[in-house]
C-alpha cells in the first residue's frame, strides 16, 4: 500500500500525518527523521488495528502541487 503522508515545519522539528490513518502522526528533528519515523509508525498504527480486528483504510488521498503567479 501507498499512503500519501504531510510533514510540517513545527517550532524546532518536523510533524508528520498520514491523512487516511487518523491519529497516525510522528515527529522528526529533520524531514528526513520525519519521514522514517511516519513509516514506522503507519506499520504500527496498521499493526494495531489488525490486532483490534479494525479494518485497514485504502490509501485514498491525493497529493498535488499548484502554482500561482506571486
Amino acid at each position: 500500500m501507498r499512503y500519501a503522508i504531510v510533514i510540517e515545519q513545527a517550532q524546532g522539528n518536523f510533524s508528520a500525518y498520514v491523512p487516511d490513518l487518523p491519529g497516525c502522526i510522528a515527529t522528526g528533528a529533520t524531514v528526513a527523521e520525519a519521514e522514517a519515523e511516519i513509516r514506522q509508525a503507519i506499520a504500527l498504527h496498521i499493526e494495531g488495528m489488525r490486532e483490534d480486528g479494525l479494518p485497514i483504510p485504502s490509501p485514498v488521498s491525493k497529493v498535488e502541487y499548484v502554482e500561482i503567479a506571486a
